[in-house]
């Protein structure tokens, strides 16, 4: 199944929203990768358990702990650009993926494009109930806006 979704993040005519850059959101959504648990209601804690760098990205691979459920995923940075979640099936958690990618249509015109793709858990797209994909969807489209809600918060506060 795939969700995918745009958020504006500058918006030319909307003055009383606090104009970002693209470093600020791109430095809203690394700590998101390398710190979730300000990001995600539920996480309790997130350990990275390894970190590799290449010319172009970064690569962590990272254990979620909610509570007694912990997920294993990778998360590909790639610098002022985009950051990919991909999780592997497990008996507990189907497939998935997460993308967040900085758009820029036009010279400051800034928009974060979040993607999920996530297997039905053995069911078909077809035989997931419409309901619950509906609520799957307004789950992601709250997380993401709180999440462009608190790089703002973040964008707010100066560098230490």
């Amino acid at each position: 199944m795939r969700f995918e979704h745009l958020v504006q993040i500058n918006a030319f005519d909307s003055p009383g929203l606090p104009w970002l850059t693209r470093e600020q959101v791109w430095r809203g959504l690394a700590l998101r990768a390398y710190d979730p648990v300000h990001f995600i209601l539920g996480l309790e804690a997130c350990t990275i358990r390894g970190h590799q760098r290449h010319d172009d990205r970064e690569i962590l691979d990272r254990t979620l702990h909610f509570g007694n459920l912990e997920v294993q995923d990778t998360v590909t940075l790639l610098p002022l650009q985009e950051t990919r979640i991909d999780v592997a099936a497990t008996d507990q958690w189907p497939r998935s993926s997460a993308i967040a990618r900085i758009e820029e249509p036009e010279p400051q015109a800034l928009f974060v494009r979040f993607i999920y793709e996530w297997d039905a858990a053995g069911a078909n797209e077809q035989e997931m109930p419409e309901e619950i994909r509906r609520a799957r969807e307004q789950a992601y489209l709250a997380a993401d806006l709180d999440t462009v809600k608190r790089i703002r918060e973040l964008a707010d506060q100066p560098l230490s």
